[in-house]
């Protein structure tokens, strides 16, 4: 007994630094300062700054042995730059493009935890806090850490390796992907594009699936108005602005636009179905016959996401009306978000809405002008090393998704690029925080998802 005990205790003193290792390799802990350092530089679009965060990343890959050429920060606005940096391959095949933006949402000290500020970058109870930790600034740190090491070890790539880091994806005048595609096209062209807008899901504790976004819907906002003579408070007339709004509006909470699933979605359904149980994988497997089984689709439109997925979604999310308050309104306003399936044509779409709100005295009118793009084909040069590493890593299912929200990927899918959204980061499905109070990442998926995209980039450029 004692000799099986001297060697258990040999066994983990061995196995214990390389376990520990796992989480601090050289590589990791670069990650980890190029992720504090990003985090901590405020790049939104108010008051923040991505030139300052894009040199700053300049600077570590010069210091790293990057030519000068091959590290450009460029821009059309003075607080909007936007690194490209270039790893030398042979050039045997076309360049590799690597994405992420450097650009967060707007963050108030006052709405986070008193103990965490938004640019200060924690690391606690095994997560990183910071506004950007989780969208989009993990893969942007990951993306220089990796290619450093690259460059450090000498790496053999038979192509080069594009890292573009951007500005305005969350909003703002200057969109970085759409601005270098316009302006410096060539310093971005690539065969194909690793973006964020896929990761991992974790479902009370346990990792389930690794996704890759091939396709996202198409943003559509419309304003509704409805205008009237207005009055006297103190005589109110049945024709009333905010009413009319009101009732076409509850007209269209109880619209559904068709179900139409594409590839990308279809395979969502099929794969997902294959790792679900009972009813809900019954129901998944309905909705992909032609045509989809009706009491199948009303089943599973009950989850958001499963609805999103299925269909155009339309949902009011702005209102407002009146301009005193012993007045009868005069005006009454509200805007209809639109997320379209890729391939929808915003016409028909402003068209059925106007149908749906059965008023003509409500206007609809587009607000600003949609940007579709189409699905990326799942590639097998590109899904296979996706899921060989991902079986390697987690032993879970990669499944291919369509974003129900939006991403730089469409400047690029339109300019015939193929994008794919994958990052390897593991997050609870249940505690999503991109945007919002207390953003974080944690710190185990951060230092996994360095691990696998570095794998995944070396499996695709040899």
């Amino acid at each position: 007994m004692s000799m099986n005990r001297t060697l258990l205790g040999l066994l983990i003193i061995l196995l214990v630094p390389r376990l520990a290792g796992a989480q601090t390799s050289d590589a990791d802990r670069l990650a980890r300062d190029i992720f504090r350092e990003l985090i901590e530089i405020n790049t939104t679009d108010s008051v923040g700054d991505t030139t300052k965060a894009a040199e700053a990343m300049a600077t570590r890959l010069k210091a790293a042995g990057f030519p000068d050429a091959d590290v450009r920060v460029l821009g059309p606005a003075p607080r909007k730059g936007n690194l490209v940096a270039r790893y030398r391959g042979t050039g045997a095949r076309r360049p590799i493009l690597l994405l992420a933006h450097l650009d967060v949402v707007e963050a108030k000290k006052e709405d986070w935890s008193p103990d965490l500020d938004p640019f200060t970058f924690v690391e606690r109870d095994g997560y990183f806090y910071g506004r950007g930790t989780s969208d989009d600034k993990a893969m942007a740190a990951i993306w220089i850490a990796n290619l450093i090491q690259m460059q450090q070890q000498g790496y053999r790539s038979d192509r080069d390796i594009i890292v573009a880091l951007t500005a305005d994806e969350e909003g703002g005048s200057f969109n970085g992907v759409s601005w270098l595609l316009a302006n410096h096209r060539d310093l971005i062209d690539a065969d194909l594009c690793l973006n964020e807008g896929g990761g991992g899901q974790i479902v009370k504790g346990r990792y389930v699936l690794n996704e890759v976004q091939a396709s996202e819907k198409v943003y559509q906002s419309y304003r509704l108005e409805v205008t009237n003579a207005g009055g006297h408070s103190s005589l109110p007339a049945k024709d009333n602005a905010i009413y009319r709004l009101a009732q076409g509006l509850t007209r269209l909470s109880a619209f559904d636009f068709p179900v139409r699933l594409n590839p990308i979605t279809r395979a969502f359904f099929e794969r997902t179905a294959a790792i679900e149980q009972g009813p809900t994988a019954a129901d998944m497997k309905a909705v992909t016959n032609n045509p989809p089984d009706p009491a199948a689709v009303a089943r599973l439109a009950e989850s958001p996401y499963y609805n999103a997925q299925m269909r155009t979604t339309c949902v009011a999310t702005r209102l407002e009306g009146g301009h005193a308050e012993n007045a009868l309104p005069q005006l009454a306003r509200a805007v209809v978000n639109c997320r379209m399936l890729p391939g929808s044509d915003p016409t028909e779409v402003e068209q059925t809405l106007v149908r749906v709100l059965a008023d003509d005295r409500i206007t609809v009118t587009p607000v600003a002008q949609a940007t579709p793009s189409d699905p990326s084909p799942l590639r097998p040069d590109v899904m296979d090393p996706i899921e060989r590493i991902t079986k390697e890593m987690w032993t879970v299912p990669v499944l291919p998704v369509m974003l129900t929200g939006a991403t730089d990927g469409l400047y690029l899918r339109n300019a015939g690029i193929p994008t794919y959204g994958v990052s390897g980061i593991f997050e609870d499905i249940d505690d999503v925080r991109a945007h919002g109070r207390d953003e974080r990442i944690g710190v185990k998926p951060f230092y996994e998802g360095r691990e696998f995209l570095d794998r995944l980039v070396r499996a695709l450029t040899n």
